[in-house]
């Protein structure tokens, strides 16, 4: 899963994807170059059937990063810059709300909801222009050939100019799943997911949460939209630091686990994304899979074999695992069960797959 880093010059862009993936990146000086970076995904879950196995590998799932250029009118209108965010699933617009002189803010003053906005209307417009030249195309196409397919798609594109001419994201847009498909190539961009990440001043750190509410509550019930709060200084010192150091200096902040935890969850919650495990002497792993998903697809998510040849599943919750020490205690104390093909695999199940 891919996630674009946007948001206007100085907000911390670059901060956050360092803080996700490790990258450290010097500054930009005018070039609209996209910065790529993966972030292992923390599972206490899979660290702990870890001490139980003593695998030879543990495999963390892994999230990827883009770090795009500060958003404008002019970014927007590159086709290499256009191209890179069409094909990200989702978006963190990361938003200013620490004060610093000596960071002047493009516009002034530092004003987080009408940055959101200001972001938010030129994606509309960006996905506007992309409606309406294919609209054109369209409406010469279906004068030359009858075909039901392109009407469709003209429908639905007229549907999703309408909401753009409001400035509306075409997240509000509801559509069948066979529309979905249709216009699903566009790559629009306000259709995608999107995670609102407020970075905020180191004197605003003891209030983090509480903060974060009170964006939540301004951002309101946005379909598609999640709500995030980070303090981008002390997470890039924590980020530095060894794990004995960084715990005490988090709890100094009244903090329980890092930022980066707290957005990659966001970022799972938003896709609606979950892990099942994996565990042996070989390999303990994490596999990221849409909520909802069932055994069978679950074991194709391994390997295509697997889904082929599914016959069950033995199925076993990670913490019921840990306790019994492996498989052969959780046998015995008969806590791991027997799962069909239709089993909708759960947030954290340990799975061993029999195949034919």
């Amino acid at each position: 899963m891919k996630t674009a880093i946007i948001g206007l010059p100085m907000v911390g862009k670059t901060s956050l994807f360092t803080i996700l993936t490790g990258r450290h990146e010097p500054a930009r000086m005018g070039s609209l170059e996209v910065r790529t970076g993966v972030a292992r995904v923390p599972d206490p879950r899979l660290d702990a059937l870890a001490e139980v196995f003593q695998p030879a590998k543990v495999t963390h799932a892994t999230m990827e990063y883009l770090d795009f250029p500060s958003i404008s009118k002019e970014a927007l209108q590159s086709p290499g810059y256009l191209a890179s965010m069409r094909l990200a699933d989702a978006l963190a617009h990361v938003i200013r709300v620490f004060q610093d002189d000596t960071v002047p803010h493009e516009k002034g003053s530092v004003d987080p909801m009408r940055d959101l906005e200001d972001v938010e209307a030129e994606l509309i417009f960006s996905d506007f222009v992309v409606a309406e030249k294919r609209l054109e195309r369209l409406e010469k196409d279906r004068k030359k050939i009858k075909d039901p397919n392109l009407d469709r798609e003209y429908a639905v594109l007229e549907k999703a100019k309408t909401l753009l001419e409001g400035n509306r994201p075409l997240r509000e847009l509801e559509l069948s799943p066979e529309d979905e498909k249709r216009i699903r190539g566009f790559g629009f961009l306000s259709q995608k997911p999107i995670l609102y990440v407020f970075n905020l001043g180191e004197e605003d750190a003891p209030r983090l949460h509480e903060i974060e509410q009170e964006f939540r509550a301004k951002v309101g019930e946005r379909p598609g939209a999640g709500v995030a709060a980070i303090c981008g200084k002390i997470e890039a010192e924590l980020a530095e630091m060894e794990p004995e150091e960084a715990g005490e200096f988090l709890a100094s902040y009244g903090f329980q686990e890092p930022g980066k935890e707290r957005i990659i969850a966001a970022g799972y919650r938003l896709l609606g994304l979950m892990s099942f495990l994996t565990a042996g002497e070989t390999e303990c792993r994490a596999w990221t899979v849409p909520v909802g998903t069932t055994a069978l697809k679950a074991a194709g998510a391994i390997h295509t074999d697997f889904e082929k040849k599914f016959i069950r599943a033995e199925v076993a919750d990670w913490k019921t695992l840990v306790e019994s020490g492996g498989y052969a205690g959780a046998r015995e104390k008969g806590r791991l069960r027997l799962e069909g093909k239709e089993y909708i695999v759960q947030d954290g199940d340990v799975l061993l797959f029999r195949h034919g």
